[in-house]
């Protein structure tokens, strides 16, 4: 058979390549190109007024060897991601199992109750008066009339304890696309692979689970993964609005909270270090598509 070149299987695909082509084109523009601009901004002194100045790798030494708010960012990040990337992952997993095996009607309604957190713009306020640190909030009120504390705890201004408070708050938050993507999967998997699953010997539901529900839950378990690893390195905004729900300010005493994220808004919003900001997003950048990568591999050994 002779060998086409690809310019005549571009033409001969060239429907396919055409409706392809808004797709291509909003990538493109929206994501390839701002990857691409933070990439080479980072490399420069911007501060939005001024012409961009080359300044090389200075940025990256700054952010490693002259920021320390940098490093307690980068310390907090690794936390949330450790915390509500993993656990929550497989809450998410857990829930979606259980919904999926009630009948049609509470199913709906259980789906509906575990994906509000995605929705309300209001439960900042209500964790807020949780944790409030008087003794009218929520948990300090219940400590108290227990005997377990003699005093109200300041959860949101104590350095110690804000970012454990923050990261309950992110997990509670984090039951949404992963666990409808899994909820998918589990409607999707055909009901006659278990029952020839049981005929040859499958005889509970942790074997049904590890040897026919995983497996067949490969791409929703890859785009779970892929979206608590966004949403776990892009902690930010569950912080500063809590903080801010509370009273507080957005930024935690001594930076207890501060993520990446928090970190790159300051220096590119407050303090108009444009050119800084791109290299703590690029890093960022980096670091989240180290962990998809690791992420995707372990994933494709399980469900291959």
């Amino acid at each position: 058979m002779k060998h086409e070149s690809l310019w005549t299987r571009i033409v001969r695909g060239r429907c396919y390549y055409a409706m392809l082509a808004p797709f291509a084109v909003m990538f493109t523009a929206f994501v390839l190109a701002p990857i691409a601009a933070s990439a080479v901004m980072s490399f420069t002194d911007f501060n939005l007024v001024q012409t961009p100045d080359f300044v090389g790798l200075q940025n990256y030494i700054r952010m490693f060897f002259d920021d320390s708010v940098f490093l307690i960012a980068f310390k907090n990040t690794m936390l949330f991601a450790l915390f509500t990337g993993p656990v929550s992952y497989v809450v998410c997993l857990f829930f979606a199992w259980l919904v999926n095996e009630l009948r049609p009607g509470l199913r709906t309604i259980f789906t509906f109750l575990l994906y509000i957190p995605a929705m309300s713009s209001a439960v900042y306020t209500v964790w807020a008066f949780i944790f409030s640190g008087d003794q009218y909030g929520l948990v300090n009120s219940v400590l108290m009339n227990l005997g377990l504390a003699k005093e109200p705890i300041q959860w949101l201004s104590d350095p110690d304890l804000v970012i454990w408070v923050v990261i309950g708050v992110q997990l509670w938050m984090s039951l949404s696309t992963a666990f409808l993507s899994f909820l998918a999967g589990f409607q999707g998997i055909d009901r006659q692979q278990y029952e020839a699953a049981a005929i040859d010997g499958v005889s509970n539901r942790l074997q049904e689970f590890w040897l026919i529900t995983i497996p067949n839950m490969g791409p929703q378990l890859l785009f779970g993964a892929v979206m608590q690893i966004g949403a776990s390195f892009a902690a930010g905004e569950v912080g500063t609005a809590l903080l801010t729900a509370a009273g507080s300010g957005t930024v935690a005493t001594d930076y207890a909270a501060t993520t990446l994220v928090t970190h790159m808004l300051e220096m590119g919003t407050t303090r108009n270090e444009m050119g800084y900001a791109f290299a703590i997003a690029v890093f960022l950048f980096l670091v989240m598509t180290l962990f998809n990568s690791v992420i995707r591999r372990v994933l494709k050994h399980f469900t291959a």
